[in-house]
């Protein structure tokens, strides 16, 4: 204001003086007065005047108007229109033909370039997209060129940065060199902050009992980690599901968002557990309703053990079929030799124990218990047809039907032959006939005889050979103790090794062989115990001497290993 009161007393000094200044001059001195305020290098205000031939014709306020090249415009994206006020970049106050020279560019850049120096020293995120990976990392346009390493793109390390090109990313300044032109930036910083803060809001909130959705962040063979808002809490597999789970995964993923329920949470360790299958009622609540024992209902094996089978009735409700529960019929060593996982099978429920959350089911329930009427179909003293299904060391299993067998036990096979294994006489699948001994209901068992459809020898062999009789038979097998010889068929006695010579004998070979025929002495008979014994030696004492004498000397020649008739002659 000193100035321009100075200047007015000078003009008004010059007209009295009569001393006239030219226009020219006059305004000359007006705009350098008016532009003295600007210094080359700012960034100023001007008006779009006019946008015309690739040019924007641009007034800031001096002596004259200042030209900029449309593409400077363009490359925002933004065209201007007469009128629109902008900020340009005082570049001269005039060229070589006295123009005044602007630019939008560095107008922009000096403004980007103070916008991001003021987020850096306030600390606040800017804006920007990824335009490509570079070495170390990602470069990011906020306007000017900026760097993102690696390690600062997120909270977890990014295995393919590639796939974040293009992407808008917010991130914090973390070094700033405006005379190099240097920015770096960290998202990670950002998201630690946010993380940060969305875990006091959520450490602040965080109730038992409450429900809320979290996002799930990784998975364990034991349960998944959710993010509830930067706070992780465990949801163990336990309490994923009412039902059978084999591994978490096959119901969450990462990334899923799932409702949860806050279990327990400890405000001291920041510890919280976490519910799914809580957001419903227990299925056990209505079991005894839903199952009364006697029901017939249906379900999937979901379990074999050593003892049976787990079958889901539905989502959380599993019962076992124990092995004894599977046949009427069958001895059931293993649940897998009558079902598999995944099988659907009919059951009947036995027990229902809320309490214990345990349901006792039965297989053969659901049909009829042939045992039921076996005393109707099978009676002692009938003679049955059956095939032989299996051999053990004490008998056979003869299959009378489906479901139903017979024990052949081995003393039941033959009057007069000593068996020592049941294969010695019968086949697995040989069909034979047999006779109903007994039949016990009960203990759902059934005694068959094959050697009772065949009378019983021994029942006259008192008779047929009595003590001190003469008898004549074959060598059919021979022991330690002594020969087994066949006296008529079914009908064996015993010579035993004392009674084959009146001199020690040490091997029953030394005397006989199979397949001798023998003439010996009945000295035992016991029909009870189905016993003969036999002798050589009173054979030889009971025959003339002249007869014993022949017979001695044969037994000898035997004895000595077969020496001839002129040696003994001799």
């Amino acid at each position: 204001m000193e100035q321009e009161e100075k200047k007015a007393r000078e003009d008004a000094g010059a007209r009295k003086e009569g001393i006239a200044q030219p226009v020219e001059e006059r305004m000359e001195d007006w705009f350098s007065q008016e532009f003295s305020d600007f210094e080359e290098g700012e960034v100023v205000r001007g008006r779009v005047v006019q946008v015309h031939g690739g040019e924007v014709l641009v007034d800031v306020g001096y002596k004259s108007e200042g030209t900029i090249p449309l593409e400077e415009f363009t490359r925002s994206g933004a065209i201007p229109k007469v009128g629109d006020e902008i900020e340009v970049y005082l570049e001269a106050k005039e060229d070589d033909e006295g123009l005044i020279v602007l630019s939008k560019d560095r107008a922009d850049k000096i403004k980007v370039w103070d916008i991001v120096s003021g987020a850096y020293e306030k600390g606040v995120p800017v804006e920007g997209r990824v335009v490509e990976v570079v070495k170390g990392g990602l470069a990011v346009d906020v306007g000017v060129r900026a760097f993102l390493p690696g390690s600062q793109v997120d909270l977890r390390p990014v295995k393919n940065l590639a796939s974040m090109v293009g992407q808008g990313i917010r991130a914090k300044v973390i070094k700033l060199n405006r005379r190099r032109g240097n920015v770096v930036l960290s998202r990670r910083a950002l998201l630690e902050e946010e993380r940060e803060d969305r875990r006091r809001h959520t450490l602040s909130v965080l109730e038992e009992g409450m429900a809320l959705t979290g996002t799930v962040k990784n998975i364990t063979d034991y349960g998944a980690f959710v993010d509830l808002g930067g706070i992780d809490g465990l949801l163990h597999v336990t309490d994923m599901s009412w039902g059978r789970i084999g591994h978490p995964s096959e119901i969450f993923q990462v990334g899923d968002q799932v409702e949860v329920v806050v279990l327990h949470f400890d405000k001291e360790t920041s510890r919280v557990s976490l519910g799914y299958k809580q957001r419903h009622s227990d299925p056990w609540e209505a079991v005894e309703a839903k199952y009364p024992v006697g029901a017939k209902v249906t379900g999937r094996v979901v379990s074999l053990t050593n003892y049976g089978a787990f079958v889901e009735l539905e989502p959380g409700i599993e019962g076992l079929v124990h092995v004894s529960e599977m046949s009427w019929t069958r001895r059931v060593r293993h649940p897998s030799k009558l079902v598999n996982v995944g099988d659907q099978v009919e059951v009947m429920v036995l027990d229902v124990n809320k309490a214990t959350k345990r349901i006792s089911l039965g297989m053969k329930q659901v049909e009829p218990d042939p045992w039921g009427t076996i005393d109707e179909r099978y009676k002692p003293g009938v003679r049955v047809q059956g095939k032989v299904r299996n051999l053990t060391d004490f008998g056979a299993f003869v299959e009378l039907e489906p479901g139903v067998d017979g024990l052949l036990h081995i003393s039941d096979m033959s009057w007069t032959r000593n068996i020592g294994h049941p294969s010695d006489l019968l086949k697995k699948g040989q069909p034979i006939e047999t006779l109903i001994l007994n039949v016990d209901r009960e203990a759902k068992r059934i005694s068959l005889g094959m050697k009772q459809i065949q009378p019983d020898p021994w029942e006259v062999v008192g008779e047929r050979f009595p003590v001190g009789s003469r008898v004549t038979g074959k060598v059919v097998r021979l022991t330690d103790f002594g020969a087994f010889v066949e006296l008529e068929p079914g009908v064996d006695g015993l010579l035993h090794i004392s009674q084959m010579s009146d001199r020690p004998v040490g091997r029953p070979e030394d005397i006989v062989k199979v397949g001798d025929e023998l003439t010996l002495v009945v000295i035992r008979v016991d029909p009870a115990e189905r016993r003969i014994g036999l002798s050589l030696k009173e054979l030889a004492a009971a025959v003339d001497s002249e007869e014993g004498k022949e017979f001695r000397g044969r037994q000898r020649k035997r004895a000595r290993g077969g020496a001839d008739d002129e040696e003994e002659e001799e």
